[in-house]
């Protein structure tokens, strides 16, 4: 296990690459970095999550100016974490969206979550010193609970919350007359799940809600777009896969009256063998296995994670 705490020492620059997935509807993804969505409508964008930082907004921007010179209406944030979300002021969207439980946690928890990521993953922070130096909060301008519309002139955008999953309150994008959906970190590809605020016990069933559209396309919320419905099939099943074999052999040993560390070991002798090769699994891991002891022993409510925190259950773990 590499010493350094989550993605610390991962400071190597990712290839962009920017895949359209429908008629005008692209993403922009990069080797396990987070994606991010456009949705050209007649006349203007959707953009589907942020980035971290201006400066990477910036490079979605680009590769948006590369295909369309539309003006940007809409940004849609699928949930809080600050690397979705704290690169927004670049777009200059007048519509903010996300849903009302998502923007609840950015009252509850969202100053901790900028710190924490912060020192999580400084290569997505690049060119801030320190904490401080980075965008502040992101408030939403709108949201909604279970659904909502949006018509970028005749075509149509469905907001979704279908169930919680990678955290309470995230939510799903479809558009019907391409029949493609970005589903933020709820879905990812050959990349491991962030589970830390998560619902294990809730995410299959996520999945399953996202199954029943049957899309032809997903713009997962890491790793490639998923293009075609036999790639998108064995994505939702791959993420179910993981969420599951995290969440078995953790609550085993917490219900058993096992120490963290414990619970580590078993997760990490069922999921090495399948995942260990995924984009951030290192990252996630100590994360996915404190919440899954946590939800394990009844705790419905993610702890909220902090930078004194992370560095506690990181020592924890370290033996």
């Amino acid at each position: 296990m590499s010493k350094q705490f989550a993605s610390a020492g991962d400071m190597t620059e990712k290839k962009i690459s920017f895949t359209e997935i429908g008629k005008d509807l692209w993403a922009f993804t990069a080797e396990g970095d987070p994606n991010t969505g456009v949705i050209i409508g007649d006349d203007s964008v959707m953009i589907v999550e942020a980035q971290a930082t201006p400066e990477l907004a910036n490079k979605v921007i680009e590769k948006v100016r590369s295909v369309t010179d539309k003006p940007i209406s809409h940004l849609v944030l699928t949930h809080y974490h600050a690397v979705r979300v704290l690169g927004a002021a670049a777009y200059r969207a007048p519509t903010v969206i996300m849903s009302q439980k998502a923007r609840s946690m950015v009252v509850e928890r969202g100053a901790e979550d900028r710190e924490s990521e912060f020192m999580r993953f400084p290569r997505l922070f690049m060119g801030y010193e320190n904490v401080n130096d980075i965008p502040p909060l992101t408030w939403p301008t709108t949201t909604f609970n279970d659904r909502m519309t949006v018509y970028l002139g005749k075509r149509r955008v469905d907001l979704s919350f279908l169930g919680r999953a990678h955290t309470a309150g995230d939510i799903v994008i479809h558009v019907p007359d391409a029949n493609v959906m970005f589903t933020g970190d709820i879905v990812e590809y050959h990349s491991a799940c962030y589970c830390g605020d998560g619902h294990f016990n809730d995410w299959p069933t996520t999945l399953e809600a996202i199954r029943s559209f049957d899309v032809e396309a997903i713009a997962p919320g890491r790793g490639d777009a998923l293009v075609g419905k036999e790639m998108v099939g064995k994505a939702l099943t791959n993420t179910a896969d993981f969420v599951s074999s995290t969440y078995r052999p953790v609550a085993r040993v917490a219900q058993g009256g096992g120490s963290l560390k414990e619970a580590w070991d078993a997760c990490r002798a069922e999921c090495d063998p399948k995942f260990k090769d995924y984009a951030i699994y290192e990252h996630c891991l100590p994360f996915n296995v404190a919440r899954a002891y946590d939800e394990a022993l009844g705790i419905d409510t993610p702890r909220i994670w902090t930078a004194e925190r992370d560095a506690k259950m990181w020592a924890d773990l370290q033996g």
